[in-house]
């Protein structure tokens, strides 16, 4: 498609690229983007910081993290847990004393119409001959015999509605993981030893190299187009190949001598992005308002 048919504005059909420009630009629609490699976190990056990892520590369900990072995030996690709990101990006192003088009032409020109608009863009947004798319904005014009491006052403050503060919800006791929801205990994480690649070049630091690690068993370089696997038994890191080809023969740890067992074998979480979608998703995908005919 020419420039001048994308800019032509006397055709005869709503054209895709008029549709998008349109969406664009009225915030209309869906938007859709396919985020490059600057979006991709590396696989040895932890998830929170989005930077390499100095003393990294996986969880069970794969997600690395760095141990300052995450040791830091379950303390506040806890504190704040500490705090809801405290204001929802506070709340559910106060609505206790507030249900409680509502209960005593509905009480006070019975006896004393209880009261009343005792006192009301008169021992000596009316007489009905007797000319000024009162006549029930009387009246068709609906602000005599006390009904003006009765009726409600928009403009009297006490008859309007009023706004009550936002409940506290009852908080989660337990820290959860920040990237797949689950409870995370400290005890959970598992240390992970990386195998530095061996290149000959010691003067560039490790962080500023492209490929940094490299399977402890076959000495493969790992990234994230490469799945890989944590060992929990000692720790170390392998690809997937490794553990499919050697290792899953004899469920024996090739560093130690270890048996292990398939929980034993964790699968290391690759290409988490900045954006609320995580795992090997390269779109990410915004929903907003549609116009429908």
């Amino acid at each position: 498609m020419t420039r001048h048919a994308k800019n032509s504005t006397a055709g005869t059909v709503y054209t895709y690229h008029e549709r998008q420009k349109d969406t664009k630009t009225s915030g209309y629609g869906s938007l859709k983007i396919r985020m490059g490699k600057d979006s991709v976190k590396e696989f040895d990056c932890c998830c929170l910081t989005l930077q390499p990892c100095r003393n990294p520590v996986v969880t069970l369900d794969g997600y690395l993290f760095d141990k300052e990072a995450i040791l830091e995030y379950i303390v506040h996690q806890k504190r704040q847990i500490t705090k809801k709990q405290k204001e929802f101990a506070k709340q559910k006192t106060k609505l206790d004393q507030e249900q409680a003088e509502l209960t005593r009032a509905e009480h006070e409020g019975k006896v004393k119409s209880f009261i009343a109608k005792e006192s009301s009863i008169m021992s000596k009947p009316l007489d009905p001959f007797k000319k000024d004798a009162a006549k029930p319904g009387s009246s068709i005014c609906n602000m005599k015999e006390g009904k003006d009491k009765d009726l409600p006052s928009f403009w009297v403050p006490s008859l309007t509605p009023q706004s009550k503060p936002t409940l506290v919800k009852k908080p989660d006791e337990r820290v959860r993981c920040p990237m797949s929801g689950k409870p995370l205990k400290m005890k959970d994480l598992i240390n992970v030893k990386f195998t530095p690649i061996k290149d000959g070049d010691t003067k560039t630091a490790l962080i500023s190299k492209h490929d940094r690690y490299v399977c402890a068993v076959t000495n493969d370089v790992l990234g994230n187009s490469v799945p890989c696997c944590v060992l929990r038994t000692s720790g170390n890191v392998v690809t997937m190949e490794c553990y499919e080809k050697i290792i899953k023969k004899d469920m024996l740890d090739p560093l130690n001598g270890a048996k292990m067992t398939e929980k034993d074998v964790i699968p290391l979480q690759r290409g988490a992005t900045g954006f609320s979608g995580s795992g090997l998703t390269l779109e990410a995908k915004k929903d907003g308002p549609g116009l429908q005919g």
